[in-house]
């Protein structure tokens, strides 16, 4: 266990870091929650990715105490992360999505709950997808086994991969604390450094935590405080592009290749491209007994996760 020494404080108790891609008007509603919920001495920082909504132009016209970095192009989720907590100057640094809604001085109540937990590096709180269902954050580390776990539908007989039956009304230590919420204290920080920008989007936060875990400190959920998370409810594998779908699993054969080697790598790949062919199997089979609306979405994900771990080709869209 490592426990954080004091430091010299900076003036400012959190910076809030939030990477924005073409959410435009919830992200406004984002930032007028963290004005209107964040008593604590605070600095907002977004970093645009090339957003071709207007993104940039409503922070500069309706937020001008915000710091903002407009990128000339999608620089990806850890590297734009990165950019806000080179210049961050708070105590304690928050990964904040745009798609949230700060309730009830989150950021003010996690930040106190972190000056009482020395040994955390890493705190998420609640999150809700409306005002009555608690979103179910936080995951084990999606090494090998739990990916295994996950693509071949094993989660009922062997649901810790992403802690079944935890309904997050409890605190509880985690391998992964849920990317849209993620406080740090400045000296974990320090000790651990950047996000890995070899992760254009997913995994990085599950990487960070493993770098935070393995230094000595704890990732906690805590439900000591509440947000609510805009885009929370599920999407139909219709609504789904190739594109993210291959670059989710994209992610994690990096993050196996990171913290596994590159037997660990292989027996990720292997387990996409074997859970693709299942999948693919059934589904055509499917086809020719009765017609799903989603069929021909979930025959062109296999097909797309195939030629990517096989062949290396990503999809357009």
């Amino acid at each position: 266990m490592i426990v954080l020494s004091e430091s010299e404080s900076t003036g400012c108790a959190v910076s809030i870091v939030i990477v924005n891609w073409n959410t435009r008007d919830i992200l406004r509603d984002c930032l007028q929650s963290i004005e209107n919920q964040t008593r604590l001495p605070h600095e907002v920082i977004v970093v645009d990715n090339a957003s071709g909504d207007g993104s940039a132009e409503m922070v500069s016209e309706i937020f001008p105490n915000v710091k903002l970095i407009a990128n000339p192009r999608n620089r990806g989720f850890a590297a734009a992360n990165n950019q806000g907590l080179e210049i961050a100057k708070g105590d304690k640094l928050l990964l904040l999505n745009p798609d949230t809604i700060i309730l009830d001085h989150a950021i003010d109540v996690m930040s106190g709950w972190l000056d009482a937990h020395p040994d955390v590096g890493c705190v998420g709180c609640q999150v809700f997808e409306d005002p009555e269902t608690i979103q179910l954050t936080c995951f084990a580390d999606p090494g090998p086994l739990s990916v295994a776990v996950i693509e071949f539908g094993l989660k009922r007989l062997l649901p810790w991969p992403e802690y079944g039956g935890w309904d997050r009304t409890t605190q509880r230590d985690v391998d992964v604390v849920s990317g849209m919420f993620m406080m740090v204290p400045r000296p974990v920080f320090e000790k651990v450094g950047l996000l890995d920008d070899a992760f254009f989007i997913y995994s990085e936060e599950a990487d960070w935590c493993r770098r935070i875990r393995d230094a000595g400190w704890r990732c906690v959920f805590a439900p000591e405080a509440r947000i609510l998370h805009l885009e929370g409810g599920s999407k139909s594998t219709a609504q789904i592009k190739s594109r993210m779908y291959v670059q989710k699993q994209k992610s994690k054969t990096i993050y196996a290749r990171k913290h596994y080697g590159r037997v660990g790598e292989l027996i990720t790949r292997s387990i996409f491209v074997t859970s693709a062919l299942l999948r693919g199997t059934a589904f055509g089979l499917l086809g020719l007994v009765r017609a799903t609306p989603d069929r021909s979405a979930r025959l062109r994900l296999s097909g797309a996760a195939i030629r990517y771990h096989l062949f290396g080709q990503e999809p357009a869209t």
